[in-house]
């Protein structure tokens, strides 16, 4: 396997501490910050409301409908119920990245700051 094509998994420690050395402020204080972050994230979607980070991504509840579908292993048919799924639409900026048609250069965090398009 090449060393470009193996995936790294990063914690939610290792995030943490790379923003604490980036910012100056205590890990304990970047954990409950990111922590609460994601729980608001969480207590959003439970709402069934719609998240939108300009340049990230865009967080969706979407009703799933009931289906009839397959066992694979025994061929019987099952019935599944309806359910609500998260969605995300990737953004620009992270499609660029990720597709490698942005540069994966350090970001510039400031320009987040704004809430205009």
């Amino acid at each position: 396997m090449s060393e470009q094509s193996r995936t790294q998994t990063v914690t939610k420690k290792e995030l943490v501490n790379r923003i604490a050395d980036a910012t100056g402020q205590t890990k304990v204080v970047v954990k409950e910050v990111v922590q609460r972050f994601l729980d608001a994230i969480i207590e959003e979607l439970g709402h069934a409301h719609r998240l939108e980070f300009r340049e990230f991504g865009v967080f969706e509840v979407k009703e799933r409908a009931a289906r009839r579908a397959q066992n694979p292993r025994t061929l019987e048919k099952v019935d599944v119920p309806a359910k609500r799924v998260v969605k995300f639409k990737v953004g620009r900026l992270m499609r660029g990245r990720v597709s490698g048609e942005l540069p994966n250069t350090p970001l510039d965090t400031h320009r987040f700051d704004r809430d205009e398009p």
